[in-house]
Protein backbone atom coordinates (compact mmCIF):
# COMPACT_ATOMS: atom_id res chain seq x y z
CA UNK A 1 0.00 0.00 0.00
CA UNK A 2 3.03 2.32 0.55
CA UNK A 3 4.48 2.06 -3.00
CA UNK A 4 0.87 2.54 -4.17
CA UNK A 5 0.79 5.55 -2.28
CA UNK A 6 3.80 7.24 -3.32
CA UNK A 7 2.90 6.47 -6.97
CA UNK A 8 -0.22 8.24 -6.79
CA UNK A 9 1.18 11.11 -4.42
CA UNK A 10 3.90 11.49 -7.48
CA UNK A 11 1.41 10.91 -10.19
CA UNK A 12 -0.76 13.87 -8.44
CA UNK A 13 2.76 16.06 -8.19
CA UNK A 14 3.50 15.63 -11.66
CA UNK A 15 -0.33 16.85 -12.56
CA UNK A 16 0.17 19.79 -10.28
CA UNK A 17 2.53 21.23 -12.23
CA UNK A 18 1.43 20.43 -15.09
CA UNK A 19 -1.74 22.35 -14.43
CA UNK A 20 0.74 24.87 -13.24
CA UNK A 21 2.50 24.82 -16.77
CA UNK A 22 -0.95 25.39 -18.00
CA UNK A 23 -1.68 28.66 -16.00
CA UNK A 24 1.88 29.93 -17.04
CA UNK A 25 0.78 29.05 -20.71
CA UNK A 26 -2.13 31.27 -20.31
CA UNK A 27 -0.77 34.08 -18.65
CA UNK A 28 1.79 34.14 -21.65
CA UNK A 29 -0.34 33.78 -23.85
CA UNK A 30 -3.06 36.59 -22.57
CA UNK A 31 0.37 38.59 -22.17
CA UNK A 32 0.76 38.32 -25.99
CA UNK A 33 -2.75 39.15 -27.33
CA UNK A 34 -3.06 42.16 -24.06
CA UNK A 35 -0.17 43.70 -26.14
CA UNK A 36 -1.58 43.78 -29.33
CA UNK A 37 -5.05 43.72 -28.57
CA UNK A 38 -5.60 45.44 -24.92
CA UNK A 39 -5.70 48.96 -26.21
CA UNK A 40 -8.55 48.23 -29.20
CA UNK A 41 -11.92 47.65 -29.09
CA UNK A 42 -13.70 44.77 -30.43
CA UNK A 43 -17.08 46.29 -30.35
CA UNK A 44 -16.81 49.48 -31.96
CA UNK A 45 -15.12 51.08 -35.03
CA UNK A 46 -12.01 53.03 -34.47
CA UNK A 47 -12.80 55.53 -37.22
CA UNK A 48 -13.82 58.14 -34.63
CA UNK A 49 -11.26 58.18 -33.01
CA UNK A 50 -9.13 59.37 -36.12
CA UNK A 51 -5.41 58.44 -36.77
CA UNK A 52 -4.18 56.21 -34.07
CA UNK A 53 -1.79 53.22 -33.52
CA UNK A 54 -3.71 50.03 -33.68
CA UNK A 55 -3.93 46.35 -34.57
CA UNK A 56 -4.87 46.15 -38.28
CA UNK A 57 -6.33 43.56 -40.52
CA UNK A 58 -6.13 43.32 -44.45
CA UNK A 59 -9.51 42.16 -46.40
CA UNK A 60 -8.84 39.93 -49.14
CA UNK A 61 -12.54 39.67 -49.83
CA UNK A 62 -13.17 42.77 -49.92
CA UNK A 63 -10.08 44.72 -51.09
CA UNK A 64 -7.74 44.08 -54.37
CA UNK A 65 -3.85 44.28 -54.35
CA UNK A 66 -4.53 47.94 -55.74
CA UNK A 67 -6.80 49.12 -53.57
CA UNK A 68 -4.78 48.69 -50.64
CA UNK A 69 -6.67 49.34 -47.62
CA UNK A 70 -6.80 48.31 -43.59
CA UNK A 71 -9.63 47.83 -41.25
CA UNK A 72 -9.39 48.05 -36.79
CA UNK A 73 -10.41 45.13 -34.73
CA UNK A 74 -13.94 45.83 -34.40
CA UNK A 75 -14.83 45.96 -38.26
CA UNK A 76 -13.03 42.29 -38.65
CA UNK A 77 -15.28 40.71 -36.64
CA UNK A 78 -18.64 42.49 -37.88
CA UNK A 79 -18.22 43.63 -41.00
CA UNK A 80 -15.84 40.60 -42.34
CA UNK A 81 -17.04 37.59 -40.80
CA UNK A 82 -15.90 34.53 -43.06
CA UNK A 83 -13.44 36.65 -45.01
CA UNK A 84 -10.24 36.05 -45.72
CA UNK A 85 -8.53 38.42 -43.43
CA UNK A 86 -4.23 39.18 -43.46
CA UNK A 87 -3.46 40.08 -39.63
CA UNK A 88 -1.37 43.59 -39.80
CA UNK A 89 -0.04 43.43 -35.97
CA UNK A 90 -0.27 47.26 -35.90
CA UNK A 91 0.69 50.44 -37.46
CA UNK A 92 0.94 53.67 -36.63
CA UNK A 93 -1.28 57.09 -37.60
CA UNK A 94 -4.04 54.76 -39.14
CA UNK A 95 -7.55 55.14 -39.25
CA UNK A 96 -9.95 52.50 -40.65
CA UNK A 97 -10.79 52.03 -44.28
CA UNK A 98 -13.60 49.94 -43.70
CA UNK A 99 -16.94 50.69 -46.12
CA UNK A 100 -14.78 53.78 -47.73
CA UNK A 101 -14.56 54.28 -51.74
CA UNK A 102 -11.92 51.23 -51.54
CA UNK A 103 -14.72 48.99 -50.96
CA UNK A 104 -16.58 49.17 -53.64
CA UNK A 105 -20.03 49.94 -52.31
CA UNK A 106 -19.71 48.00 -49.09
CA UNK A 107 -20.37 49.68 -46.11
CA UNK A 108 -19.45 49.71 -42.54
CA UNK A 109 -21.89 48.36 -40.54
CA UNK A 110 -20.45 49.46 -37.45
CA UNK A 111 -20.26 53.64 -38.76
CA UNK A 112 -21.70 54.66 -41.69
CA UNK A 113 -20.66 58.31 -41.83
CA UNK A 114 -17.17 57.74 -43.54
CA UNK A 115 -15.23 60.04 -45.90
CA UNK A 116 -14.66 58.02 -48.97
CA UNK A 117 -11.39 57.47 -48.67
CA UNK A 118 -8.73 58.46 -45.65
CA UNK A 119 -5.75 60.92 -46.91
CA UNK A 120 -3.34 60.05 -43.80
CA UNK A 121 -3.02 56.33 -44.30
CA UNK A 122 -0.35 54.97 -45.84
CA UNK A 123 0.50 51.52 -47.23
CA UNK A 124 2.80 49.17 -47.68
CA UNK A 125 3.41 45.47 -49.13
CA UNK A 126 2.19 43.87 -45.86
CA UNK A 127 -1.50 44.66 -47.08
CA UNK A 128 -1.26 42.27 -49.84
CA UNK A 129 -0.20 39.59 -47.23
CA UNK A 130 3.79 39.64 -48.82
CA UNK A 131 6.67 41.00 -46.14
CA UNK A 132 10.67 41.63 -46.86
CA UNK A 133 12.71 42.01 -49.12
CA UNK A 134 11.88 38.86 -51.01
CA UNK A 135 7.97 40.25 -50.52
CA UNK A 136 6.82 36.61 -49.60
CA UNK A 137 3.88 35.85 -47.38
CA UNK A 138 3.90 35.21 -43.48
CA UNK A 139 4.17 32.23 -42.83
CA UNK A 140 5.98 31.09 -45.97
CA UNK A 141 4.55 27.69 -47.08
CA UNK A 142 7.85 27.57 -48.94
CA UNK A 143 10.13 28.01 -46.48
CA UNK A 144 11.31 25.33 -44.04
CA UNK A 145 13.90 27.24 -41.82
CA UNK A 146 11.69 29.15 -40.04
CA UNK A 147 13.04 32.44 -40.20
CA UNK A 148 12.23 34.68 -37.46
CA UNK A 149 10.33 38.00 -38.91
CA UNK A 150 11.76 41.43 -37.49
CA UNK A 151 9.84 45.02 -38.03
CA UNK A 152 11.21 48.02 -38.74
CA UNK A 153 10.40 50.75 -36.68
CA UNK A 154 10.00 53.39 -39.48
CA UNK A 155 8.34 51.86 -42.69
CA UNK A 156 6.87 48.90 -40.07
CA UNK A 157 7.66 45.96 -42.59
CA UNK A 158 8.47 43.23 -41.57
CA UNK A 159 12.30 41.68 -42.69
CA UNK A 160 13.76 38.37 -41.83
CA UNK A 161 16.71 37.77 -40.22
CA UNK A 162 18.71 36.71 -42.82
CA UNK A 163 17.30 39.81 -45.41
CA UNK A 164 18.67 42.34 -43.30
CA UNK A 165 22.12 42.77 -44.39
CA UNK A 166 23.75 41.95 -41.39
CA UNK A 167 26.41 39.66 -40.12
CA UNK A 168 25.08 39.22 -36.96
CA UNK A 169 21.42 39.64 -34.99
CA UNK A 170 21.57 40.68 -31.65
CA UNK A 171 19.82 38.50 -28.37
CA UNK A 172 15.81 39.80 -28.63
CA UNK A 173 16.47 41.28 -25.39
CA UNK A 174 19.73 43.36 -26.06
CA UNK A 175 17.68 46.37 -28.52
CA UNK A 176 15.00 48.17 -28.64
CA UNK A 177 14.05 48.50 -32.17
CA UNK A 178 15.11 48.22 -35.52
CA UNK A 179 15.91 49.78 -38.62
CA UNK A 180 16.08 48.23 -42.00
CA UNK A 181 19.18 49.19 -44.24
CA UNK A 182 16.43 50.55 -46.62
CA UNK A 183 15.22 52.94 -44.15
CA UNK A 184 18.72 53.76 -43.16
CA UNK A 185 19.67 54.35 -46.40
CA UNK A 186 16.61 56.86 -46.83
CA UNK A 187 17.28 58.85 -43.89
CA UNK A 188 21.19 58.96 -43.94
CA UNK A 189 21.05 61.15 -40.39
CA UNK A 190 20.44 57.56 -38.63
CA UNK A 191 23.60 56.65 -39.02
CA UNK A 192 24.94 59.55 -37.00
CA UNK A 193 23.24 58.28 -34.54
CA UNK A 194 23.52 54.98 -35.29
CA UNK A 195 27.03 54.35 -35.04
CA UNK A 196 27.12 55.21 -31.59
CA UNK A 197 24.15 53.75 -30.19
CA UNK A 198 23.67 50.38 -32.37
CA UNK A 199 24.00 47.46 -30.72
CA UNK A 200 24.57 45.01 -33.90
CA UNK A 201 27.64 42.45 -33.58
CA UNK A 202 29.13 43.42 -36.72
CA UNK A 203 27.71 46.08 -38.86
CA UNK A 204 28.97 45.86 -42.12
CA UNK A 205 31.05 48.57 -43.60
CA UNK A 206 30.58 49.48 -47.09
CA UNK A 207 34.83 50.30 -47.79
CA UNK A 208 34.05 51.40 -51.64
CA UNK A 209 31.81 54.50 -50.82
CA UNK A 210 33.25 57.89 -49.87
CA UNK A 211 32.35 59.27 -46.71
CA UNK A 212 30.69 62.62 -46.81
CA UNK A 213 32.13 66.14 -44.66
CA UNK A 214 29.92 67.45 -42.51
CA UNK A 215 31.19 71.40 -41.88
CA UNK A 216 30.46 70.87 -38.02
CA UNK A 217 30.92 75.06 -37.78
CA UNK A 218 27.65 75.30 -39.84
CA UNK A 219 25.72 73.45 -37.19
CA UNK A 220 23.58 75.27 -34.92
CA UNK A 221 25.32 75.74 -31.43
CA UNK A 222 22.77 73.79 -30.08
CA UNK A 223 22.24 70.99 -31.65
CA UNK A 224 23.52 67.81 -30.05
CA UNK A 225 23.18 65.69 -32.89
CA UNK A 226 26.83 63.72 -33.32
CA UNK A 227 28.96 64.02 -36.48
CA UNK A 228 28.85 62.23 -38.95
CA UNK A 229 31.06 58.74 -38.65
CA UNK A 230 34.16 58.67 -40.62
CA UNK A 231 33.22 55.19 -42.16
CA UNK A 232 30.26 54.93 -44.44
CA UNK A 233 27.79 52.34 -42.82
CA UNK A 234 25.42 50.06 -44.53
CA UNK A 235 23.28 47.30 -43.58
CA UNK A 236 20.39 47.60 -41.14
CA UNK A 237 20.51 48.57 -37.38
CA UNK A 238 19.14 47.63 -34.15
CA UNK A 239 19.14 50.21 -31.75
CA UNK A 240 20.09 50.29 -28.08
CA UNK A 241 17.30 50.99 -25.18
CA UNK A 242 16.19 55.21 -24.90
CA UNK A 243 17.38 55.95 -28.29
CA UNK A 244 15.00 58.00 -29.60
CA UNK A 245 15.22 60.50 -26.47
CA UNK A 246 19.02 61.26 -27.73
CA UNK A 247 17.48 62.56 -30.99
CA UNK A 248 18.47 66.00 -31.30
CA UNK A 249 15.23 68.59 -31.28
CA UNK A 250 17.33 71.71 -32.59
CA UNK A 251 14.82 74.02 -34.73
CA UNK A 252 17.12 72.52 -37.96
CA UNK A 253 17.07 69.17 -36.91
CA UNK A 254 12.96 69.00 -36.64
CA UNK A 255 12.80 70.89 -40.06
CA UNK A 256 14.80 67.88 -41.29
CA UNK A 257 12.52 65.27 -39.35
CA UNK A 258 9.37 66.77 -41.04
CA UNK A 259 10.44 67.05 -44.36
CA UNK A 260 11.56 63.15 -44.16
CA UNK A 261 8.57 62.04 -42.66
CA UNK A 262 10.02 61.31 -39.18
CA UNK A 263 8.84 62.89 -36.58
CA UNK A 264 7.25 60.32 -35.34
CA UNK A 265 10.26 59.32 -33.45
CA UNK A 266 10.34 61.80 -31.41
CA UNK A 267 6.75 61.11 -29.72
CA UNK A 268 7.37 58.90 -26.64
CA UNK A 269 4.11 57.42 -27.27
CA UNK A 270 4.52 56.18 -31.09
CA UNK A 271 6.47 53.11 -29.99
CA UNK A 272 5.36 49.92 -30.38
CA UNK A 273 6.41 48.97 -27.17
CA UNK A 274 4.77 52.06 -25.44
CA UNK A 275 1.28 50.82 -27.38
CA UNK A 276 1.75 47.39 -25.97
CA UNK A 277 2.36 48.48 -22.21
CA UNK A 278 -0.69 50.65 -22.91
CA UNK A 279 -2.56 47.57 -24.00
CA UNK A 280 -1.87 45.54 -20.76
CA UNK A 281 -2.24 48.05 -18.37
CA UNK A 282 -5.78 48.33 -19.71
CA UNK A 283 -6.57 44.49 -18.51
CA UNK A 284 -7.78 43.46 -14.84
CA UNK A 285 -6.95 40.71 -13.29
CA UNK A 286 -5.66 38.31 -15.29
CA UNK A 287 -6.40 34.48 -16.42
CA UNK A 288 -3.18 33.37 -14.85
CA UNK A 289 -3.79 35.18 -11.62
CA UNK A 290 -7.78 34.08 -11.28
CA UNK A 291 -5.80 30.65 -11.98
CA UNK A 292 -3.55 30.58 -9.71
CA UNK A 293 -6.10 31.68 -6.81
CA UNK A 294 -8.59 28.97 -7.91
CA UNK A 295 -5.26 26.20 -8.09
CA UNK A 296 -4.77 27.04 -4.79
CA UNK A 297 -7.63 26.09 -3.13
CA UNK A 298 -7.89 22.71 -4.31
CA UNK A 299 -6.47 19.79 -2.97
CA UNK A 300 -4.26 16.99 -4.81
CA UNK A 301 -7.59 15.06 -5.91
CA UNK A 302 -9.33 17.91 -7.27
CA UNK A 303 -6.41 19.19 -9.16
CA UNK A 304 -6.20 15.70 -10.76
CA UNK A 305 -9.78 16.07 -11.83
CA UNK A 306 -9.19 19.59 -13.01
CA UNK A 307 -6.32 18.51 -15.08
CA UNK A 308 -8.49 15.69 -16.91
CA UNK A 309 -10.82 18.24 -17.38
CA UNK A 310 -8.75 21.14 -18.70
CA UNK A 311 -7.31 17.53 -20.96
CA UNK A 312 -11.14 17.11 -22.42
CA UNK A 313 -11.70 20.94 -23.27
CA UNK A 314 -8.33 21.47 -24.97
CA UNK A 315 -8.74 18.83 -27.54
CA UNK A 316 -12.34 19.93 -28.13
CA UNK A 317 -11.75 23.44 -28.35
CA UNK A 318 -8.64 22.24 -31.18
CA UNK A 319 -11.41 20.55 -33.01
CA UNK A 320 -14.09 23.40 -32.82
CA UNK A 321 -11.69 25.31 -33.74
CA UNK A 322 -10.14 23.61 -36.78
CA UNK A 323 -13.55 24.40 -38.84
CA UNK A 324 -12.47 28.49 -38.39
CA UNK A 325 -8.95 27.62 -39.63
CA UNK A 326 -10.05 25.47 -42.75
CA UNK A 327 -12.63 28.04 -43.69
CA UNK A 328 -10.26 31.07 -42.99
CA UNK A 329 -13.14 32.46 -40.45
CA UNK A 330 -12.05 35.09 -37.91
CA UNK A 331 -13.08 33.57 -34.42
CA UNK A 332 -15.92 35.71 -32.74
CA UNK A 333 -16.63 36.27 -28.91
CA UNK A 334 -20.14 34.46 -29.96
CA UNK A 335 -18.50 31.38 -30.96
CA UNK A 336 -16.03 30.98 -28.37
CA UNK A 337 -19.27 31.47 -25.93
CA UNK A 338 -21.48 28.74 -28.01
CA UNK A 339 -18.67 25.90 -27.69
CA UNK A 340 -18.06 26.50 -23.91
CA UNK A 341 -22.18 26.76 -23.95
CA UNK A 342 -21.92 23.13 -25.66
CA UNK A 343 -19.37 21.71 -23.51
CA UNK A 344 -21.57 22.40 -20.03
CA UNK A 345 -24.43 20.60 -21.95
CA UNK A 346 -22.32 17.50 -22.43
CA UNK A 347 -20.11 17.86 -19.69
CA UNK A 348 -18.68 14.42 -18.65
CA UNK A 349 -18.31 12.74 -15.40
CA UNK A 350 -15.44 13.37 -13.33
CA UNK A 351 -12.53 11.20 -12.79
CA UNK A 352 -12.91 9.33 -9.45
CA UNK A 353 -9.66 8.71 -8.06
CA UNK A 354 -10.17 6.09 -5.15
CA UNK A 355 -9.81 7.33 -1.79
CA UNK A 356 -7.30 4.44 -0.65
CA UNK A 357 -5.01 5.66 -2.91
CA UNK A 358 -4.20 9.13 -1.06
Amino acid sequence: MAESSTTVENCEEENSVTMLDVLQDQNQLEEDANAVLGASDDKNCTYIKGYIRQALYACKTCSSNKDQAGICLACSLYCHEGHELIELYTKRHFRCDCGNSKFQGKTCTLDVCKADINEGNKYNQNFNGVYCTCSRPYPDPEDTTGDEMIQCVICEDWYHSKHLNCDGIPDDNSYEEMICMICMDKHEFLWNYGAHHSVNTNIKKDSTASPEKIDVSSQPSKCTKPEKPSEQYTGSCFWSEGWRSLLCTCDNCKKMYEEQQVSFLLDPTDSVQAYEEAGKLQSSESQYEKGMKALASLNHVQQVNAIEEYNNMKERLKEYLQKFAENKKVVREEDIKEFFSGMESNKKSKVIVPTFCR
